[in-house]
């Protein structure tokens, strides 16, 4: 399993493979870059059929962390941690805080949280070994669940996006087809819904779909006919990579705006949604608000209008990078990935 030589890789500071013949625990971190503070990214937990996909999956959600923080103007950088395995069947106390002590190991280099497969639970686990966690319960006992400020985010860059790909200031009457309604995406699906817009869903989870449908009277659809939907504009709230040749063809929005990571199959597919029209709202830009929040967390003048007014920002960048992206004839992928690495010394 090259990792120097995969395609994936982009100069990691640090990849550390960790097991743990008690708990079982088979995991992988990667530091992608520390320029502007530790690396901050999500403990992804996952049934991966080979390493080699946990390898690839690690190496670009990390890198993608540290552009986010970027782009967020936040003093981090990024990282991400994976753990090989069925978080519901193999996910004990004892394999949490084996993770907790990797984690330790690397003395703050990369701070872990909540992601696809953990809870904010689990990073309690966590936390009984390592103390560089985000997104814990804080004092005052609110929830550390980064969800709805993640969700908050997507829709201030979604509100940007409508205004710079299909000229409109309001929602009202736009029709959004939200693909994965999780915590994310049933958060984003209420605002949408509360800013009058009609809403086409669907999920895999066919209980929370329905339910989440009646309460906002929206239309649901298969999982694999949401691409094919007649909107203005696609939410893509699942898994990454959903962007590719088949799907792009098959979009009928004008603009794409989702809370997804790693949303394009390939680089390529920015330039292919470019040449048909679509507007791509670059996925690590518009999905910082959990990061944002987490980020505040670690501050001792933490005040919740401070952290909104930092997320609405997401709004306010978008703007720059959409302007700077018509006027240069270049993607928004493109100018965002140029603006990131401007920002944490690689450009």
């Amino acid at each position: 399993m090259p990792v120097f030589e995969h395609p994936e890789f982009d100069h990691h500071q640090q990849i550390v493979f960790g097991s743990d013949a008690g708990s079982g625990l088979r995991a992988i971190i990667a530091i992608h870059d520390t320029t502007r503070g530790p690396a901050l990214g999500g403990l992804r937990i996952y049934p991966y059929a080979s390493e080699t996909e946990a390898l690839t999956d690690v190496l670009r959600l990390s890198r993608g962390m540290s552009y986010k923080s970027a782009m967020a103007d936040l003093p981090l950088g990024g990282g991400k941690a994976v753990i090989i395995a069925d978080p519901r069947t193999a996910k004990t106390p004892e394999l949490l805080r084996a993770m907790g002590r990797l984690v330790d190991s690397l003395g703050g280099a990369y701070v872990t949280a909540e992601d696809s497969g953990s809870s904010e639970a689990d990073m309690q686990i966590i936390a009984e070994e390592t103390r560089h966690v985000g997104g814990l319960r804080r004092a005052s006992g609110e929830s550390g669940d980064p969800s709805p400020f993640t969700a908050w985010g997507v829709f201030c860059a979604l509100k940007s996006a409508v205004r710079h790909g299909l000229g409109r200031d309001d929602l009202e009457g736009l029709r959004v087809a939200i693909q994965g309604v999780g915590h994310v995406g049933a958060h984003l699906a209420r605002h949408l819904a509360d800013a009058g817009a009609r809403l086409v869903l669907t999920d895999v989870d066919r209980e929370a779909l329905a339910h989440l449908a009646e309460e906002l009277g929206a239309e649901t659809t298969p999982p694999e006919a949401i691409f094919d939907a007649e909107v203005d504009l696609f939410a893509p709230c699942a898994l990454g990579a959903v962007l590719d040749d088949d799907v792009v063809e098959r979009l009928r929005a004008r603009v794409v705006c989702g809370a997804a990571n790693n949303q394009l199959a390939t680089p390529a597919m920015a330039e292919r949604l470019m040449a048909r029209g679509i507007l791509y709202t670059p996925d690590y830009v518009a999905n910082a608000g959990g990061v944002i929040e987490i980020a505040w967390q670690r501050r001792e003048d933490y005040r919740r209008e401070a952290v909104m007014a930092h997320i609405e920002g997401i709004g306010t960048t978008l703007d720059e990078l959409f302007a700077r992206a018509a006027s240069e004839g270049r993607s928004p992928a493109t100018i965002a990935d140029t603006m990131a690495r401007e920002r944490f010394g690689r450009g």
